[in-house]
């Protein structure tokens, strides 16, 4: 399936939203594409680990990190964990670590930055909410498109699986 986020903002002006340029791309995908799966945690990466050991299904996880440039809540192990069980990208509010390995991950993932120093693991954090960064609110089961040119959230899917 190809798609465009140009041709979907053109084709679905009212309905989409999209995402101010905050995030670079770091994982092996540029394109991708899936349901919403949301986390918000600071500082602290136990749910994250949880969500990418479960089947992904396609889905985009989207990590509200509370813009923390203090540590990194994705790294190599699990963005190859959540590549193995099938989710589509990972979006994070925060920092990754393990940049190069991460470009070599069949994963879209979206940070703000790298950073060397690892999460806390208190597994402090709450799931299937609405989080709002990067100038969007992203609700569970909202649909994400992310390609070279940004990321934006769409009520739902916007393209047919062909």
């Amino acid at each position: 399936m190809h798609y465009a986020t140009a041709d979907i903002c053109d084709d679905y002006p009212g309905e989409v939203e999209v995402a101010e340029p905050i995030l670079r791309h770091f994982g092996g995908k540029r394109r991708f594409h899936g349901e919403t799966v949301t986390i918000k945690v600071y500082e602290d990466n136990v749910l994250v680990r949880q969500a990418v050991e479960s089947p992904g299904e396609g889905r985009v996880l989207v990590v509200d990190g509370g813009g923390s440039m203090r540590r990194a809540l994705l790294g190599d192990r699990l963005g190859a964990m959540a590549a193995e069980n099938g989710w589509s990208g990972v979006i994070v509010n925060g920092c990754i670590r393990d940049s190069v390995e991460l470009a070599g991950t069949p994963l879209g993932v979206l940070a703000i930055a790298a950073h060397p120093m690892k999460s806390n693991k208190n597994g402090d954090g709450d799931q299937g909410m609405s989080v709002s960064f990067a100038g969007v609110a992203i609700r569970p089961r909202q649909y994400i498109y992310a390609d070279e040119d940004g990321w934006l959230v769409a009520p739902k899917a916007l393209h047919s699986s062909q």
